[in-house]
């Protein structure tokens, strides 16, 4: 699918699809933004060369996996972005590849599938933008799409928030399980989050032709997505280490009832070596053993072997084992 928006100086604007190329050449001042969804490769190369897009940069855009990048051409800058076809509470989201060539009069959106971000502002909002700088239509899809990770990520903290309190009142291998899963999820978003800060601190460090900082309402725009991006990775970043600190938590208490376990065997265990060791002595089937004709010598062992018990019990009872 192909669509476009058209804007010219006079305050004209115009929808449909790549036709108003002719009439977007034959004004000098116009502004164009191509939205290309699902096209072959074939067709997203025949309109690209049409701008005069650079052939790497084509060749880049039209990779299924890129990493997140920013590249200057002549007449363009290239931004791969990766954005969301879809994100819940639960961090299951499925990335979306979105690349923006960024020229002074046009802006070439193309992605594979459904992206959130430019279906919302491909409209009244992504209109003005466009009759403003098509740079600040891009920078706005970004910035948006933030907004999509921001909100899921913070639905996330409830979540995080009561899984948090079930393992602690009921801790199990369950929701170890679920832990972990969130936790890699969290390191895939935060890799992502992290390209994307690069991205924006090259737009504040370094002067694009296409995105100039000397245009205050650009290098504002360009703040406005990194701080968005600055904030993803801190909220990511913060819930990895909850996350982690969670996992040691139901660690440290398993190993501490497990200490207890072992620790109430251990005084049952040391109870009853020296009884185990009287009844081994008795047990020996030797003729001549001095007690076996002592009248009360059953009843004398036994005391003995209480009396032992017992003092035992007592002693470990004072020392807090059990």
């Amino acid at each position: 699918m192909i669509r476009s928006i058209l804007t010219t100086p006079e305050g004209s604007i115009r929808e449909g699809d790549e036709q108003l190329f002719e009439l977007w050449q034959a004004e000098p001042d116009s502004h164009i933004w191509v939205d290309m969804q699902g096209e072959s490769e074939e067709r997203i190369q025949q309109l690209l060369e049409r701008f005069e897009c650079h052939p790497m940069a084509i060749q880049d855009a039209q990779k299924e996996r890129h990493p997140p990048k920013i590249e200057e051409f002549d007449n363009h800058t290239l931004i791969i972005y990766r954005g969301i076809s879809s994100f819940d509470a639960k961090l299951n989201f499925v990335p979306q590849q979105v690349c923006f060539f960024i020229g002074e009069r046009f802006l070439v959106t193309l992605h594979a599938g459904v992206a959130m971000s430019i279906d919302r502002l491909f409209g009244e909002n992504g209109r003005a933008l466009l009759a403003h700088s098509p740079q600040h239509a891009a920078l706005k899809v970004m910035y948006t799409s933030a907004g999509y990770y921001i909100d899921s990520l913070l639905e996330f903290e409830e979540e995080l928030s009561d899984l948090e309190d079930e393992l602690l009142d009921n801790g199990n291998d369950v929701l170890m399980r679920k832990i972990t899963t969130y936790r890699s999820r969290l390191v895939k978003m935060r890799r992502v989050f992290n390209y994307h800060k690069g991205i924006t601190q090259e737009l504040t460090a370094y002067d694009y032709n296409h995105l100039p900082r000397e245009d205050s309402e650009t290098l504002h725009a360009i703040t406005d997505v990194a701080e968005r991006f600055e904030r993803l990775y801190t909220l990511t970043q913060m819930y990895y280490d909850i996350c982690g600190d969670l996992v040691d938590g139901y660690i440290s208490i398993s190993s501490h009832q497990l200490n207890i376990t072992m620790r109430v065997l251990t005084v049952i265990t040391a109870i009853f070596v020296p009884l185990t060791f009287i009844a081994g002595i008795y047990g020996m089937n030797f003729e001549y053993m001095p007690e076996l004709g002592f009248r009360y010598g059953y009843f004398f062992v036994w005391g003995v072997m209480i009396g032992i018990g017992a003092m035992l019990i007592w002693l470990f009872r004072r020392k807090g084992w059990f």
